[in-house]
């Protein structure tokens, strides 16, 4: 799988007592690369952020689908590149699946039972007190235009299992359901399943598969050659991820990294790598580059790597929701000494 030109080391474990002999080690420290993605200043629809990122690497190329802020308009935005050094590159297209002004998180991967790639995603409609939890689906990834137009896995009417509304939808399967996990923002973590013939409807009762300080962006994970499972969740404030194993999809969570001081990535335990000029103190709405494309949404402990959202804290200041300039660079595992004490000092600061 390409990866940027930085080394990928042995690291030490980084674990919460509570996941004491989960045997499932993740990178201690991390090194973020430069902005690989960023704004685009367009005649129409002009570009202020690029959010929630998810990607998939096919046919040589990576495939890229994320959020856009623009003025009047939140979208799902594609390219696809070679090379990491050549994404800010890369053509870009609007994804024009829906009328909504706002469609967004979107999740892509390719489902081998229907031998179609689905992207699945949050529609806001008028007149529903729920999003819409959508699809659109492609049997040619590499043609932004092929997606259909939006349909509702859960629609937001009086048949809509969720009970507390919700965000930021991930579909994960195994060898016989399709599971939904999303966060709602009183610090819960939801799951409703399906029957993998019966995807993309049937989605029956949602139950509280986990409680915390949770913000939004779960994303879950088979992790290769373990039989476990791995959940990432995003934290408010001065953004960061935890991290939770479980041994099945509708199983107990475990926590394994789940403090700012003991992240699974935060501004504790990021440094820019050798030559990148530091841009973030954030590790915002971003997804585990996988081993492979398929709904078992299988990642490799040995080449652990983030693509994520970032900005600085300082950067903030004065500007609303919606006007912050987030972009997109990948953490990879930093190395295992600290010679130029990059760590200490980013670790230094504070959450404001």
């Amino acid at each position: 799988m390409p990866a940027l030109a930085m080394a990928l080391l042995a690291v030490s474990a980084t674990t919460a007592p509570e996941a004491a002999g989960t045997a499932l080690e993740l990178p201690a420290r991390w090194q973020y690369s430069a902005p690989l993605v960023t704004p685009v200043d367009r005649p129409q629809d002009r570009s202020v952020a690029q959010k929630d990122p998810t990607v998939v690497f096919h046919d040589g190329r990576w495939h890229l689908f994320m959020t856009i802020k623009a003025p009047g308009l939140t979208a799902i935005e594609s390219c696809s590149f070679a090379r990491w050094e050549d994404a800010d590159a890369a053509p870009r297209s609007i994804l024009r699946v829906t009328a909504s002004r706002y469609y967004a998180a979107p999740q892509v991967f390719f489902f081998r039972p229907q031998q179609l790639w689905y992207l699945v995603y949050q529609v806001g409609l008028p007149g529903l007190n729920k999003m819409w939890v959508a699809y659109s689906t492609t049997r040619d990834l590499s043609d932004p235009s092929s997606w259909t137009p939006a349909r509702p896995i859960l629609d937001g009417g009086p048949a809509d299992p969720r009970r507390e509304g919700g965000l930021d939808y991930w579909v994960i399967c195994d060898a016989a359901r399709a599971y939904l996990f999303f966060t709602s923002l009183n610090g819960k973590l939801w799951r409703s399943s399906t029957r993998l013939e019966e995807f993309p409807t049937g989605f029956g009762p949602c139950q509280v598969a986990l409680r915390g300080p949770f913000f939004e962006a779960s994303h879950t994970y088979a992790v290769k050659g373990t039989g476990r499972y791995l959940t990432l969740i995003e934290q408010d404030g001065r953004r960061y991820y935890q991290a939770y194993l479980a041994d099945r999809l509708d199983g107990e969570w475990t926590a394994l990294a789940n403090t700012p001081e003991r992240p699974f990535a935060s501004w504790q335990n990021i440094a820019p790598a050798a030559g990148v000029t530091p841009w973030t103190d954030h590790v915002s709405h971003g997804e585990l580059l996988r081993d492979g494309c398929d709904e078992t949404l299988t990642v490799d402990p040995a080449h652990w790597q983030f693509l994520f959202q970032g900005l600085l804290e300082r950067d903030k200041a004065g500007q609303s929701y919606g006007q912050l300039r987030w972009r997109l660079g990948l953490l990879s595992p930093g190395p295992s000494d600290d010679t130029a004490g990059r760590w200490a000092g980013a670790a230094s600061e504070e959450p404001r």
